[in-house]
């Protein structure tokens, strides 16, 4: 399940993000790769200094963490600190796929990706975000401000950026629900609710709705 979120941060916020990346210095993406994937990243990582660098991973995760799709979208158990990456000059990131295991401080299993975008899709050329799955191809180029999550198993890659720059805000989370499957149905499940109070108020079928959800969490949920 892909899915889009909204309105994660407003004009101001991407204007201070955007600063502050500015502030700071890219090196080649490959440095942080692993090794599968370190002949096809080929885009620029941010480094700033240890404190910036957690004010603004902080300060992007609260906002996504509070968006009113999050919490039913991922069911997150880990979150790991974000990492700010910009492509230009035919910089992009070929197809790969994130690695199962991720972490420094603490071991996370990466269950999902999320990408928030940080420039509008009219300043560069090219650096979709291109899916594959099965034979399908599903490519994204978001606005800036929106978000993009997606099941870490997913084969991906970001085109080239042929003209100007783009920029991402990139996490990954460990899940308390690991099956994508089971998240979905969750998700289903919480919106079908949602909708049944917005049109119906609290009634029996938002009950029964409600109790379902509840009582599969409660089976899947890995604590």
């Amino acid at each position: 399940m892909i899915t889009i979120l909204e309105n994660v941060l407003s004009e101001e916020e991407l204007l201070q993000i955007n600063t502050t990346l500015n502030s700071g210095q890219f090196h080649a993406g490959a440095e942080t790769a692993g090794w599968a994937a370190q002949s096809v990243k080929k885009n620029q990582q941010w480094y700033a200094e240890p404190k910036l660098e957690d004010e603004l991973s902080n300060m992007l995760t609260t906002k996504l963490v509070s968006h009113p799709q999050f919490a039913t979208t991922t069911y997150a158990k880990k979150i790991a600190p974000f990492l700010f990456s910009e492509s230009r000059d035919s910089g992009g990131y070929g197809d790969h796929i994130d690695d199962a295991l991720m972490g420094a401080d603490f071991i996370f299993r990466s269950d999902l990706s999320c990408s928030v975008f940080l420039s509008e899709p009219d300043q560069y050329c090219g650096g979709e975000l291109v899916f594959s799955v099965g034979a399908e191809k599903f490519s994204y180029k978001l606005k800036a401000g929106q978000a993009i999550i997606y099941p870490s198993t997913t084969l991906h890659r970001v085109e080239p950026v042929t003209e100007g720059v783009r920029r991402v805000g990139v996490i990954w989370l460990e899940s308390y629900v690991r099956s994508a499957e089971k998240r979905e149905i969750l998700n289903d499940l919480d919106l079908a609710r949602r909708n049944v109070m917005s049109t119906q108020g609290k009634n029996t079928a938002f009950d029964q709705i409600s109790k379902s959800h509840s009582n599969l969490l409660r089976l899947w949920a890995e604590t």
